[in-house]
């Protein structure tokens, strides 16, 4: 079996992807453990707030360049290569760095939930915060890139790895309140980041060299890329970044501490099929046969066992946090597991369409999606509470399956005609 993953490169690199994101997933797990039971809650919700709000930040402001990355970068030359990653890092972090600047002086004169934003270390945090989303976004695209997932294993544990241990110190030595899980949060990615740039990079690309020459002549790459894969991506990742930011606004930073905690744990669900569509998306942009049916059986293989431990097992978990996890967000854990196989539909039809060149069909399905989702989402909150996110990511999911299904019984029909 061994065998046979490591000669296929969709199973091996989906593999590597997914033990990146699973280790993340883990040690982030521990790494929010550890802040439950050392921190009060208010302090959670306000972290957790923050992070929500920086990822919604970097997800809009990366531009799409890490898709373009696995577009471009294979097969080119040293000095293209290296203009292409040296334009798209100081372009994704520069553009991050002034959409979160904005949106920490906004958001306080929008709702009172996001008064965390008004002074400036917050608003210093959520900028550091979102601008090392986004590189470690980028540098993962990177590798993914080059069918080098392993790169970014090593990378995202470390990162992980680094944040916990930097929680631990900081709690050990008598620290309290959001600003250390802020600190612990955010110092490993920029070492982690940093360290990336300076000794791996040029390991994956021997001769590579990162400068701020060629910007200029990467725009009209850039521009192309928010036309097609950053609205692609926009539409496939807001509700996931927007649910928590959205469970703030209407409910308060503490019900959004007890939603991030259920919302992550059923991560480890969301992460395999984003994983093997990702490694789909490069075997065919590197001209290796790659087939849907295939990577199907991969996301179906790896989803079923912890699927149903997440369903039978969930509120035992989330009780590890404390008593008052597993009673807010036991039920919304079972709605979470329950849109993992819709999800999973979607996520691997959009990497095959994106594959096609049929961006417009991506993008439709896309915001059929997140436009169901949000709308419920923000309608339900006040009068479900936090479960009503839940429901509407699972309708939301669902819609977009049936219209998948819908998609395929018609492209069918007219084919036989």
């Amino acid at each position: 079996m061994l065998k046979t993953v490591a000669r296929d490169s969709l199973a091996r690199n989906s593999a590597l992807i997914m033990a990146s994101t699973a280790g993340t997933a883990g040690l982030g797990y521990l790494y929010w453990l550890l802040a439950a039971r050392e921190l009060a809650q208010s302090s959670i919700g306000t972290a957790t707030a923050l992070i929500s709000i920086a990822a919604v930040v970097s997800m809009v402001s990366n531009l799409g360049l890490g898709h373009m990355f696995i577009q471009r970068l294979p097969g080119t030359g040293v000095g293209e290569w290296s203009r292409i990653v040296s334009a798209g890092l100081l372009l994704g972090c520069g553009a991050t760095a002034l959409v979160s600047s904005a949106a920490g002086l906004v958001l306080p004169a929008l709702g009172g939930h996001f008064a965390f934003l008004r002074n400036s270390s917050g608003l210093v945090a959520l900028v550091v915060t979102a601008v090392a989303l986004t590189a470690s976004t980028l540098l993962d695209n990177v590798f993914v890139a080059h069918r080098a997932s392993h790169g970014m294993l090593t990378r995202n544990l470390a990162l992980a790895g680094g944040k916990l241990v930097t929680l631990a110190v900081l709690t050990w030595a008598g620290y309290g309140g959001a600003s250390v899980v802020l600190l612990a949060w955010t110092l490993p990615s920029v070492a982690v980041t940093a360290y990336t740039v300076i000794a791996s990079l040029p390991r994956l690309r021997p001769g590579a060299r990162l400068g701020g020459a060629g910007v200029g002549a990467e725009l009209r790459h850039v521009q192309g890329s928010l036309g097609g894969h950053h609205l692609i991506n926009l539409a496939q990742a807001g509700p996931t970044a927007l649910l928590p930011v959205l469970v703030t606004a209407r409910l308060g930073p503490e019900a959004n501490g007890h939603f991030y905690v259920a919302w992550m744990t059923a991560s480890m669900l969301f992460m395999v099929s984003p994983a093997v569509a990702s490694a789909f998306y490069a075997e065919r942009a590197n001209a290796a046969p790659a087939g849907l049916p295939r990577a199907a059986a991969v996301v179906l293989a790896v989803t079923g066992p912890p699927a149903l431990l997440l369903f039978f097992a969930g509120d035992w978990i989330l009780g590890l946090f404390s008593p008052g996890f597993a009673a807010e967000g036991g039920l919304l854990l079972r709605i979470l597991v329950l849109a993992a196989l819709p999800d999973a539909i979607t996520n691997l039809v959009v990497a095959h369409w994106r594959s096609l060149g049929q961006f417009r069909r991506c993008l439709r399905l896309n915001l059929l999606m997140a436009t169901t989702c949000l709308t419920l989402t923000w309608l339900w909150l006040p009068g479900t509470g936090i479960e009503a996110a839940g429901i509407a990511w699972l309708v939301g999911q669902s819609v977009g399956a049936l219209a998948v299904a819908v998609s395929s019984v018609r492209r069918r029909g007219a084919a036989a005609a």
